[in-house]
């Protein structure tokens, strides 16, 4: 069977019509004085609080001289701090200052205008289609898209070690991004046991990521708690290795899928200001952030979210 040759010439010449509409070709650059390393730097580090250098320059393909010029400049500029770490003085983290997240929100409030001014001349269709399209050669750049399914497998239902399981990768994830302690982990504990008691109820699933016999990520749909038809979206993590890899957008995909099948009217999740990735991947599904409030129950006060994805019609 003939086979289209794929249309190498003409993705590349679109490749380097958006860098230019970007601005990634000279002058100002997401509306700062910065360079695009720079810009892309404060962004991760904002949704990343506490990323060391090393993990920075892994994350932004930059070698150690340049990601270690760049930082020093940022933190002339005041616009991040770096922080020794608690157990190991050789390693310092990064966090943005104050300065440095009023300048981040000016970069994503000039693209937000962009995107959407962009967007405004598309149908919300064509604006999911151009979304998918991104990651999926993002991903093929990236040599992401095999590695990402190989060997991983969603799986539904209770097993031996899952309750520890996933109260560890939440524990772990949380105190080191967010400083959350004990009080944090003996909610997740408590709440998934208690959860997990209630899975013989058809609206109730929970959801893991499985590689080979080991966990590497869960989420889960409780629909008894809220009510009113609603659908609780609950316990959705992804262990460090894997993260950006797929395996979230697997999960989340598979447990709205399940909400929608049961027919409820809408589905509700709760989680707080600053886990930016978590954000972009929730709004690319639908959900719109509904209410924020100040709560502590995790152990200390953070600007509490709840997103609301009501269901597709």
């Amino acid at each position: 069977m003939y086979q289209q040759p794929f249309p190498i010439n003409d993705i590349r010449s679109t490749s380097r019509r958006l860098v230019r509409e970007l601005g990634f070709m000279g002058g100002d650059f997401a509306g700062t004085d910065l360079p695009p390393s720079a810009v892309h730097a404060l962004i991760e580090i904002e949704a990343r609080p506490g990323i060391t250098a090393r993990d920075l320059g892994k994350l932004l393909r930059l070698e150690k001289s340049s990601i270690s010029r760049m930082l020093r400049k940022l933190v002339v500029s005041d616009d991040i701090l770096e922080e020794t770490d608690e157990k190991d003085s050789r390693i310092k983290r990064l966090r943005l200052t104050e300065q440095g997240r009023e300048r981040v929100g000016a970069i994503h409030g000039f693209a937000n205008r962009q995107v959407s001014g962009a967007l405004t001349q598309l149908s919300s269709a064509d604006a999911q289609t151009i979304l998918e399209g991104l990651r999926l050669y993002a991903d093929a750049l990236g040599n992401r898209v095999k590695a990402a399914a190989t060997g991983i497998e969603i799986v539904e239902g209770y097993r031996p070690g899952l309750i520890a399981r996933i109260t560890q990768m939440h524990a772990l994830y949380y105190a080191r991004t967010s400083g959350f302690g004990q009080r944090f982990e003996s909610v997740v504990a408590e709440g998934l046991a208690s959860f997990c008691n209630r899975l013989e109820n058809p609206q109730n699933a929970i959801w893991v990521a499985m590689r080979g016999e080991e966990i590497i990520g869960s989420i889960a749909i409780d629909g008894e708690d809220l009510g009113a038809n609603v659908a609780h979206l609950r316990w959705f993590i992804v262990d460090d290795g894997v993260r950006g890899g797929g395996v979230g957008r697997g999960l989340l995909a598979t447990a709205l899928a399940f909400a929608d099948e049961k027919g409820f009217a809408e589905t509700h999740l709760w989680t707080f200001n600053g886990l930016l990735a978590a954000r972009h991947l929730y709004e690319a599904h639908g959900f719109a952030c509904t209410e924020e409030y100040p709560g502590s129950q995790w152990g200390s006060e953070v600007l509490e979210q709840r997103f609301v994805r009501p269901r597709p019609e």
